[in-house]
């Protein structure tokens, strides 16, 4: 049967195909060697490094920033296969917050406090998943202060819908012996400030507070690539994201917003709403595309349900950092003196005019109740 006219004919029909796609090959690289490989990528590392030169750092920050690259290389790997390690699913209680938490929750709590650690960088940790903040043992301790949010939409994590790592950057203004009174710091102190998304490709987005850049991970490199040169957001979007579901307990304020998005009264179209429960995915779409995100206060839960450390000044700090604003409705989220680790705050933040037309209207209604 192999020796058969049918099968000889296929054969040399075969092995021409391939040599005319080789010599096609060849034809492009040689035109376009970079097609097969770039041989100048700037990696995350590479980038930090460069914005700490110009800074004149010390590097420390770039080694913080590694440690956190790293656990979120690790975070992503663990997300990926998930199903088949048996990472989904109930732990069997809640955190600090109230949440269920996940395995995958753990994992990623584990990940991100032993990187930060063995750095040398930090002298105390702020997570989601502590109820108190981490001392560092004196003998490995740096200058910076992180908070984080190792696993942020977790509730999405069986549903596999896209989740994130949030973390935000303060300094130790003292040489007292560390305590959680050093972390309570406004947003506008911070450092640095960044998350990564879990999602279709893994992507970390950071800011020293020299601009934001986009970062996608290279799965053949095992690098962050930079793909997001200082980012802007658009002045205007045409999106608006919040979790309707508790539209019977928000404030009239949001209330009239949401109508005023719905049903435009000057002719223009009416907003188009996206709402995917992960803030990381929400924020970072907002980021890309305009809009405004909010989670308001409302009537059950006056302060909202996200965290302001590690939640929303980071966060804020991105927006604002892109052009965007962040507001609590009445204030920048960035001027709020924190009084605990894991105080709650009002969340609306996005294109410079969606916020601002947010603000004027609750603060419209403040002043009636007054």
């Amino acid at each position: 049967m192999s020796n058969s006219p049918v099968c000889n004919t296929s054969r040399r029909l075969s092995t021409r195909t391939i040599k005319t796609r080789s010599c096609y090959e060849e034809r492009i690289l040689l035109k376009r060697p970079e097609a097969a490989f770039d041989t100048n990528v700037v990696t995350m590392t590479r980038f930090v490094m460069e914005e700490g030169r110009k800074a004149k750092g010390t590097g420390e920050l770039t080694t913080l920033l590694n440690s956190l690259c790293t656990a979120v290389k690790a975070i992503s790997s663990a997300v990926r296969k998930a199903g088949i390690a048996h990472l989904y699913g109930i732990a069997g209680g809640t955190n600090v917050t109230g949440d269920q938490v996940k395995k995958l929750d753990i994992l990623s709590n584990d990940l991100i406090i032993n990187m930060i650690k063995s750095s040398f960088t930090s002298c105390m940790l702020v997570s989601e998943e502590n109820e108190k903040a981490i001392i560092i043992e004196p003998e490995t301790r740096g200058k910076y202060i992180v908070c984080f949010d190792p696993l942020d939409g977790s509730s999405n994590i069986d549903c596999l819908v896209s989740i994130g790592t949030i973390f935000a950057i303060y300094k130790k203004y003292t040489d007292d012996e560390p305590c959680e009174k050093d972390a309570l710091q406004p947003g506008r102190t911070l450092v640095a400030a960044g998350y990564a998304l879990y999602g279709s490709a893994t992507m970390m987005v950071i800011s020293t507070g020299q601009g934001v850049n986009g970062f996608m991970l290279d799965p053949a490199i095992g690098e962050f690539i930079l793909v997001d040169r200082d980012v802007k957001i658009k002045t205007r979007g045409k999106i608006y994201s919040l979790n309707e579901g508790y539209a019977m307990h928000f404030d009239p304020a949001v209330t009239e917003y949401l109508q005023k998005k719905k049903f435009p009264q000057d002719g223009t179209e009416p907003y188009g709403a996206r709402y995917i429960g992960s803030m990381v995915a929400d924020v970072h779409r907002t980021l890309m595309y305009g809009g405004i995100f909010l989670y308001p206060g409302n009537v059950k839960s006056p302060q909202g349900k996200l965290r302001l450390l590690y939640e929303g000044n980071p966060m804020a700090f991105i927006i604002e950092q892109a052009g965007g604003l962040a507001s609590t409705g009445l204030e920048p989220i960035l001027d709020i003196q924190p009084s605990g680790i894991h105080q709650r705050a009002p969340v609306a933040m996005g294109s410079r005019d969606d916020v601002l037309e947010y603000v004027a209207i609750c603060r419209k209604h403040a002043a009636k109740k007054k």
